[in-house]
């Protein structure tokens, strides 16, 4: 699940262009009333439907299909000091996912639990 630290905290619209995916937000931002809450959309290739991810929540996503392509539109540019992330799977979050990833990058199977 990523994210940019604040000052550099970036919104962006997720769509699928091919095949599925389940696309997850999490609630970051200290003081909101939906802090640590998520929302998960299935995005699918064939409707072209899309997520927006306001700046502050952490995104992250699990293909459904094989070949799936996600197009992102990014509201702030990539500052990579300002990168971060936290665990898919935290229990904190209790997120739902469908299955287990088959593959992840290093990187990401290594973010902490959320600090609370």
């Amino acid at each position: 699940m990523h994210f940019q630290n604040p000052p550099f905290a970036e919104p962006k619209l997720v769509r699928c262009t091919r095949g599925r995916a389940f696309d997850v937000a999490i609630d970051l931002r200290p003081g909101s009333d939906t802090l640590h809450q998520w929302a998960a959309v299935e995005l699918d290739g064939e409707r072209h439907n899309a997520i927006y991810i306001p700046a502050g929540f952490a995104h992250g996503f699990l293909t459904l299909t094989d070949d799936t392509e996600l197009f992102y539109h990014m509201g702030a540019s990539y500052v990579p000091d300002a990168a971060s992330g936290v665990r898919w799977n935290d229990p904190a979050f209790a997120i739902e996912w469908p299955f287990p990833p088959a593959h992840m990058s290093e990187r990401d199977a290594h973010y902490p639990d959320i600090a609370r």
